[in-house]
């Protein structure tokens, strides 16, 4: 392909967000395990999570709310150059991305998926950027989905609490003006044990001396108290090494949009990094934890709602398997 100019900028002009219909509040909930909502609520902030029915998908969520984001930038899906799915809960192993693509009618857009869990949607975010800059694509989508209902042992409370299904999407254009305005990634394959949805092989003789491992994925396995320390105190930091690649404070910031985990983390993050509740964006209590759709569906929400305007500057952050976390600085718009 023809290189285009290359130092182009990126804005976001469009989002969109899909749940499935079904809802699981925390009261329906204690009827499957011993827990109550007063338990759930205290300790995490949820109150219930959408869940898909089998005939709802990744893909189908994805489609929806990429439709939503595609409409809001005002162009066509034969537009799209790119479109990534951050997702750990793919439709098919081989990737969901080539279906969204067929169903959106976006012929001319290479697909692929992204795999990084919670962080999904801010390492998306990044990658898509390094495509617009290079002056290889002028407009990418970007989807965040996953249906962690899937992969829930649902007689397990420290996990069944949290997870809900989702998708948000934002779509990314070339502009004259960068509006991403700094970011950090990073990744720690140590702590991996603390949070994982693992392959279990069981050996399979197939001949005399020739053994190979098949089996299937294990439900979602967590060290909740591990999680909330590596979150409180590796999600400021990254924020900060963010803000100061960006040349700004905390006192430029107008929206604190982290990964939609446990309340207690926004609220311990937003202390450390003294930015008042008010700045800090919570859809958690109607979802609960949605992976790689928790930061698009949220931000989609506010856009929506018209609490997010046009150049206001946003500061993001995932945070979860891998262990994996980033954040990200942009401003909302054109």
């Amino acid at each position: 392909m023809n290189v285009q100019q290359p130092g182009l900028g990126i804005a976001l002009t469009g989002s969109g967000s899909a749940t499935p219909l079904a809802a699981l509040d925390n009261e329906k909930l204690s009827q499957l395990v011993e827990t109550s909502d007063e338990w759930i609520a205290s300790r995490t902030g949820i109150r219930q999570r959408r869940l898909a029915t089998p005939t709802e998908t990744v893909t189908t969520i994805a489609t929806q709310a990429a439709q939503g984001a595609i409409a809001m930038a005002g162009i066509s899906p034969m537009d799209l150059d790119l479109i990534i799915l951050a997702t750990s809960t793919a439709d098919d192993l081989f990737g969901s991305a080539n279906q969204i693509q067929r169903d959106l009618g976006a012929q001319k857009a290479v697909a692929f998926d992204l795999t990084a869990a919670c962080s999904g949607f801010v390492f998306g975010l990044v990658t898509a950027a390094q495509f617009i800059r290079t002056g290889v694509y002028q407009n990418i989508l970007l989807i965040g989905a996953d249906v962690l209902s899937r992969w829930v042992d649902w007689s397990d409370r420290r996990t069944c609490i949290l997870f809900g299904d989702g998708a948000g999407a934002v779509v990314l254009q070339a502009n004259e003006h960068d509006r991403l305005l700094g970011f950090e990634l990073r990744s720690d394959g140590t702590q991996n044990q603390c949070l994982n949805l693992s392959y279990q092989p069981q050996p399979q003789e197939l001949l005399d001396g020739i053994t190979i491992g098949q089996g299937g994925f294990q439900p979602i396995t967590m060290n909740g108290q591990e999680v909330y320390r590596f979150a409180v105190r590796r999600v400021p930091e990254v924020i900060e090494k963010a803000l100061f690649r960006a040349n700004l404070t905390v006192e430029d910031v107008d929206w604190l949009l982290l990964h939609q985990a446990n309340q207690r983390i926004l609220d311990a993050v937003g202390d450390r990094l003294n930015i008042p509740p008010e700045k800090i964006i919570s859809n958690l209590a109607k979802y609960g934890n949605t992976s790689a759709a928790s930061i698009p569906l949220a931000l989609d929400e506010e856009i929506r709602q018209g609490n997010i305007k046009a150049g206001d500057t946003i500061v993001t952050s995932g945070f979860g398997a891998g262990l994996t976390w980033g954040a990200a600085i942009f401003q909302w718009g054109r």
